[in-house]
């Protein structure tokens, strides 16, 4: 504690990180609620999120374009 801080001072500070802490764990807890009815519908990393070059191609697009769109 610094000199000009006072005992309040802590106090309040305690109390917003407790409250912090709070919010984190209702929101873990609402997340592995959803998890365990719905599963893991969301990834984390999505194909978009994701570099991979061989995927798709410009050459796979051209081999795959139905006819009437060319």
């Amino acid at each position: 504690m610094s000199d000009d801080e006072t005992p309040q001072d802590g106090e309040v500070q305690k109390d917003a990180e407790s409250q912090l802490d709070q919010r984190a764990s209702r929101a873990r807890a609402e997340r592995a609620r959803l998890a365990r009815i719905f599963g893991d519908v969301l990834p984390e990393a999505t194909s978009d999120d994701r570099v991979d070059d061989s995927s798709r191609s410009t050459e796979w697009f051209e081999r795959e374009r139905p006819p009437h769109h060319i």
